[in-house]
C-alpha cells in the first residue's frame, strides 16, 4: 500500500514495483521461481527490461521481496493466532496459508532457487513464527511421548538452540514438539500440494489433522 505522506514520483514507484511484483507471482505459478524472468515481467507490462531495473536492480532483489512478503504474511498470521491458539491451533493456520496460495508456499518451502540466497532479515522474519510456535509448545498440556531416543534428542536440542530465536530458555520438550511439527506437518502439506495423494482415495485435510492430533495429543 502507497504511503500517503509520500510524494507522488514515491508512490508511483510503489505502484509501479507493486505491479512488477504481481507479474511475478503469476510468472513463478506457470514457470516456477527459477523460470522468473525481468524481461518477460517487462514486456508484459509495456516496458523496457533497463526501465524495470530502475524498479529492482535484478531478479534476485525481485525474490528477496516475494519471500519477504511471504514470510511476512505467514508470521502475521501466527502473530494474530497467538500462543494462546495452541500447537494444534497454530498447524491449522498454517495449513490455511498454505492452501490459499500453493505457489506461495513453494516460494519459501519448495526447492531452492538455484544461485539465490535469502538476506538475514528473512531468517528473522521466519523466527517470529518459530517464536509464537515455541511458546505455544511451552505452555501445551499434551505431551508428545518419550523414551530414550527422545531424551537423547531433546538433550541434543538443549545445547543447540541457536534457532530458537527470542526463546532460547524454551524447554527441551517444547523444542522437540515445535520441530515435529514444523518438519511432518511441512511434509503432509509439501505432498498435498504438489498432488501426490491424487488418485490415493485419502483426505489431506483428515491425513494432517491426524498427524497433529498424533504429535500433540489433541
Amino acid at each position: 500500500m502507497a504511503d500517503s505522506g509520500s510524494t507522488p514520483r514515491e508512490r508511483y514507484r510503489q505502484q509501479v514495483r507493486a505491479e512488477v511484483k504481481k507479474c511475478a507471482r503469476e510468472q513463478i505459478a506457470t514457470a516456477g521461481a527459477s523460470g522468473l524472468s525481468l524481461n518477460a515481467i517487462a514486456k508484459q507490462m509495456g516496458m523496457s527490461g533497463p526501465a524495470l531495473y530502475r524498479y529492482f536492480s535484478g531478479r534476485d532483489e525481485l525474490i528477496t521481496e516475494l519471500v519477504r512478503d511471504a514470510y511476512r504474511s505467514i508470521a502475521d498470521a501466527f502473530a494474530a493466532a497467538g500462543e494462546e491458539a495452541g500447537p494444534a491451533g497454530l498447524a491449522q493456520v498454517l495449513r490455511r496459508w498454505a492452501l490459499e496460495d500453493p505457489h506461495r508456499y513453494f516460494l519459501v518451502y519448495g526447492t531452492p532457487v538455484p544461485g539465490y540466497e535469502a538476506p538475514g532479515d528473512i531468517t528473522a522474519i521466519a523466527g517470529e513464527m518459530m517464536t509464537v510456535l515455541l511458546g505455544a509448545c511451552a505452555t501445551a498440556t499434551a505431551s508428545v511421548g518419550g523414551g530414550p531416543e527422545a531424551d537423547a534428542f531433546e538433550a541434543h536440542l538443549a545445547d543447540h538452540r541457536d534457532w530458537a530465536g527470542a526463546r532460547p530458555d524454551a524447554p527441551p520438550a517444547a523444542l522437540r514438539l515445535a520441530l515435529a511439527l514444523w518438519t511432518r506437518l511441512h511434509g503432509v502439506l509439501s505432498l498435498e500440494l504438489a498432488g501426490h495423494f491424487t488418485g490415493m482415495g485419502l483426505d489431506p485435510a483428515l491425513l494432517y489433522a491426524a498427524e497433529v492430533e498424533s504429535l500433540t495429543g489433541g
